[in-house]
């Protein structure tokens, strides 16, 4: 028997690789890392019970590992690829997201752990969007990028290798896993030659930037790995004192005494020198410093009123009058509570819970009510683990500096999506209810099991 190891482990080791390839890369990006880390050390302690918080419900030390990274893939069988590549990993395909409505010729899933456990060591996460020639209104363009996309092989023949090794043995041992990390990390490597000439690059960027990016390189480069800041307007506000470009806005909800779903904000993206196959220098604008502040997930009634409250505002302010959509935003969110106990009593939030043994129960004490008012029973918010469909595609749309064509006819298409990837989407929401059943489970048998000693 072979002696392979965890998921877990591998995916530690090979975001721990990535988050190295990419420093040296865009120098920015350490940065940004350090500025973080400091103010999630500032706000910790200035706030000892978030601190608490977040040592009860095991969240605090994946705190410093934390990432989530992005790419862009032209081909399904690239797509293909890419999910047995992750699946090394212990990363699966969580949560369709059709961003045509927000004007982007793609639609995408986010790979990650899908176990509380495996969450709490490292939730590392990569939004993989699929590039939909169909959408390009110029279809002889749409046929030239695809046979552009058809000759080139975004991973090596040896990584292909591993990958099938894995599944054939269920795993991977130590030194395969070292070479397995060595060779994925090429797949998202940045490469300034481009493999197109300059006038086809030009064709393609008229349609979108973001066909542009996908079309004209060796493979699906990162565009950018993004930390976790437990608070993000601290955070901006110092991105902007070190003369950082940072967005007019923040994608997602308003600041809020409870945290929900998600936050984000990022520099602007990098112009990098690149050269084309015609030997003509040029510049491309792709990859990009972003920060996120995740908060709880939203149970469907709870992103229902997210929704709603959202759709309330005028979503064209944001870029032209940004202080008066803040304000909007704010102001129509008094409607989402932010008591923690009425989340919880109006089933707007999952949650996780803990069993406290300190508290001694009483034979009728043994409703979840009645051990939750007497303090037996504790539940924590759980942390939002996905992406918003809009916020992904307003950090994308800012970062692309493209003035083409940036509206399409909705067309969700999951299922000709589900046939490349090669698989089914797992539903973000089952996960989440899940975790919330078993850990109720679990702090109830403790709880049972004290009582009766």
């Amino acid at each position: 028997m072979v002696n392979t190891l965890h998921t877990d482990d591998i995916r530690l080791r090979f975001s721990n690789a990535m988050s190295s390839m990419y420093r040296q890369e865009v120098p920015l990006y350490s940065d940004l890392i350090d500025l973080v880390e400091r103010v999630n050390n500032q706000v910790l302690d200035a706030k000892p019970l978030l601190k608490q918080q977040l040592i009860i419900a095991d969240e605090l030390n994946r705190l410093d590992v934390e990432r989530h990274g992005a790419i862009r893939l032209g081909t399904g069988v690239e797509l293909n690829n890419v999910r047995r590549l992750f699946a090394v990993m212990g990363m699966y395909p969580v949560g369709y997201y059709d961003l045509s409505v927000a004007g982007l010729p793609v639609h995408s899933t986010a790979f990650r752990p899908t176990d509380k456990k495996s969450l709490s060591r490292n939730p590392f996460r990569v939004f993989t969007s699929l590039l939909r020639l169909e959408l390009i209104e110029d279809q002889g363009l749409a046929k030239e990028a695809a046979q552009i996309l058809s000759k080139r092989q975004i991973m090596t023949t040896r990584a292909l290798e591993l990958i099938e090794v894995a599944e054939l043995n269920d795993g991977l041992n130590e030194a395969q896993a070292k070479e397995f990390i060595d060779e994925a990390l090429e797949t998202f490597r940045w490469h300034s030659q481009a493999t197109v000439d300059n006038h086809t690059y030009q064709r393609l960027k008229s349609a979108h930037s973001l066909i542009a990016d996908v079309v004209s390189f060796h493979g699906p480069h990162i565009n950018h790995l993004t930390p976790r800041t437990l608070d993000i307007d601290l955070t901006e506000q110092a991105m902007i004192d070190q003369g950082l470009a940072v967005k007019t806005t923040i994608e997602g909800p308003p600041c809020r005494q409870t945290h929900i779903l998600l936050r984000q904000t990022s520099f602007k993206a990098l112009a990098e020198k690149i050269s084309f196959i015609d030997n003509i220098a040029g510049m491309h604008t792709a990859r990009f410093g972003e920060i996120e502040q995740r908060g709880a997930a939203l149970t469907q009634k709870g992103r229902d009123l997210y929704d709603i409250l959202l759709n309330s505002i005028d979503q064209d302010i944001k870029e032209t009058n940004p202080s008066q959509y803040r304000l909007e935003l704010v102001k129509a969110f008094e409607l989402f509570p932010n008591d923690i106990q009425k989340l919880h009593d109006e089933k707007l939030v999952f949650f996780k819970y803990h069993a406290n043994i300190k508290v001694l129960i009483n034979e009728g004490d043994k409703t979840v009510k009645k051990l939750i008012d007497i303090g037996a029973l504790i539940f924590t918010p759980q942390i939002y683990e996905d992406f918003l469909p809009v916020s992904a595609a307003g950090i994308f749309q800012s970062n692309l500096n493209s003035n083409s064509q940036s509206s399409y006819t909705q067309q969700s298409n999951q299922k000709l999506f589900e046939e490349s990837l090669g698989t089914k989407i797992i539903d973000e929401m089952s996960l989440y209810k899940e975790i919330e059943t078993s850990s109720l489970r679990e702090a109830l048998l403790i709880i049972e099991s004290v009582n009766l000693s």
